[in-house]
């Protein structure tokens, strides 16, 4: 079963029109991409790098970072582009 996470995210719009994506509670997380789509996309690989990087440093996930059971429900917002 794939691990869920449920994290705020920031998406910013560059001048250069890429997006930025970070997380206000794991400063790590920084991606971009140059559509919204892309940017948010590329999140599960940038979170998958970091949960990697604490576990080589045996550093506990941060207790903010909420894993979620894949069989729950649970709030989700989302940014949805329209052409």
């Amino acid at each position: 079963m794939e691990a869920i996470y449920k994290l705020p995210l920031v998406l910013e719009p560059q001048p250069e029109g890429e997006y930025t994506v970070t997380c206000p509670l794991l400063p790590e997380l920084v991606t971009e991409g140059d559509t919204m789509r892309e940017a948010i996309d590329n999140v599960a690989d940038a979170l998958a790098v970091i949960l990697e990087a604490y576990e080589d440093l045996g550093r506990p996930v941060p207790p903010v970072l909420q894993q979620i059971r894949g069989e729950t429900s649970f709030w989700l917002e989302t940014a949805v582009a329209l052409p």
